[in-house]
């Protein structure tokens, strides 16, 4: 029987589901949910698929809060000052807004403005389901949209002008932040009375408004390297487990939808599941893009403020079995954009993120038309899948 952590067999999933045009919350997702439920009970889990609801997107909402900032900061530049004052509160409001939604709080504006539709979480369970313990290997299988605002030349750039720069930097750039910085220029400008600095932040609202008007017009990608690539290794995990059982773990292999609409399946998770998952007892790996050439393990996110991952101890523990298998693993990264671990460690749990960069520490293809099957490093896929199997193997012996 060949390996399940053979690239062809990765390459299967891959190129089967990158086929299916899947936004988020979308009749896609719903067609690749139903096809992993159906391939997951194959390999023999017991398969549950949660009927949710999510937004279908981000660019649409912090569109409207970009529109409500630069409209602030225009306001700030008046001589009057009862505009100025109506203004540097509209444009702070704006960031403020921005920042907690982008950050995974409580996403009021969102609320207040778009509908939700139905999303899917797809959980199998294998391995041992009288065990005390449990480890979440997390996935997604929607797609983002693509925008011009994505092309990485610029980056590529940088790092064949500065190296050893790129080399020595452990955390990505904060992208989100020229973001928030327009209303917030704008707020400033109102409160200081300076009529340039208002300029300059509507200006820059005024690009970011651009930017997201033109995601939401752009068609979805194919999303094969994020993250078909972690929907292949939980199809990979399963064929492992079920060939060569563990004793002494549950394990709960979970592919949610609306992870592209920040973090839509994976809240909706934790609002049902997370009451019976004790964290002392479970553990959370998430498998995010990572079908590039290096496979790294993140220690934290945070598009504003930097939020390490609860527990360091497991993410040495991960390390050392990749050390101990032989898996090339990079550690001390952080990212300044969310993924799916931001809840489970926020809730305490014990998480560690798998993900993939290439020689210039970007992630190859993202949110691009080329994110194709084609273009996927299966090395690296297999690697992660590997690793996977053997956390869950280390974990079942204690």
């Amino acid at each position: 029987m060949p390996s399940p952590f053979e690239p062809d067999a990765l390459r299967a999933t891959v190129e089967v589901l990158a086929a299916i045009d899947r936004p988020s919350a979308s009749p896609g997702e719903a067609q690749a949910a139903e096809w992993i439920a159906e391939h997951l009970a194959a390999l023999g889990c017991r398969v549950q698929v949660d009927e949710e609801l999510a937004y279908t997107g981000y660019a649409r909402s912090l569109a409207g809060q970009t529109a409500v900032g630069a409209a602030g900061a225009l306001l700030a530049r008046s001589p009057l000052p009862n505009r100025r004052r109506l203004g540097g509160v509209i444009a702070l409001a704006a960031a403020a807004g921005i920042v907690e939604e982008v950050s995974n709080g409580p996403q009021v504006f969102r609320k207040l403005t778009m509908r939700r539709r139905a999303t899917q979480n797809v959980i199998g369970e294998t391995g041992d389901p009288a065990a005390d313990r449990t480890l979440i290997v997390l996935a997604h299988h929607d797609a983002a949209s693509t925008g011009r605002i994505f092309d990485q030349r610029a980056q590529r750039a940088l790092a064949g002008r500065f190296p050893r720069a790129v080399e020595r930097t452990d955390t990505s750039l904060p992208l989100w932040w020229p973001v928030v910085a327009g209303p917030a220029l704008g707020a400033a400008g109102a409160v200081s009375g300076h009529r340039g600095l208002a300029r300059t932040g509507a200006v820059l609202a005024l690009a970011s408004l651009a930017a997201f008007v033109d995601i939401e017009r752009s068609p979805t990608v194919p999303g094969a390297n994020d993250n078909l690539t972690a929907v292949a290794t939980l199809v990979a995990v399963a064929t492992a487990l079920r060939a060569s059982p563990v004793r002494g773990l549950r394990v709960l292999l979970v592919s949610c939808g609306a992870e592209e609409s920040l973090q839509g399946g994976i809240r909706a998770f934790a609002r049902r599941h997370f009451s019976d998952l004790d964290p002392a007892t479970t553990r959370v790996l998430n498998i995010d893009t990572v079908g590039s050439p290096r496979l790294v393990m993140l220690e934290g996110e945070g598009p504003f403020v930097m939020e390490d991952y609860a527990d360091p101890r497991w993410r040495d523990r991960v390390a050392a079995v990749a050390e101990r298998c032989a898996i090339p693993l990079r550690r001390g990264l952080r990212a300044r954009v969310s993924t799916d671990s931001v809840i489970p460690s926020r809730a305490g749990y014990p998480t560690a993120t798998l993900m993939s960069l290439d020689e210039t520490k970007a992630i190859s293809n993202y949110h691009l038309m080329s994110d194709t099957a084609a273009n996927v490093d299966y090395t690296t896929v297999a690697d992660a899948a590997r690793l996977v199997d053997a956390v869950a193997r280390d974990l079942a012996e204690g």
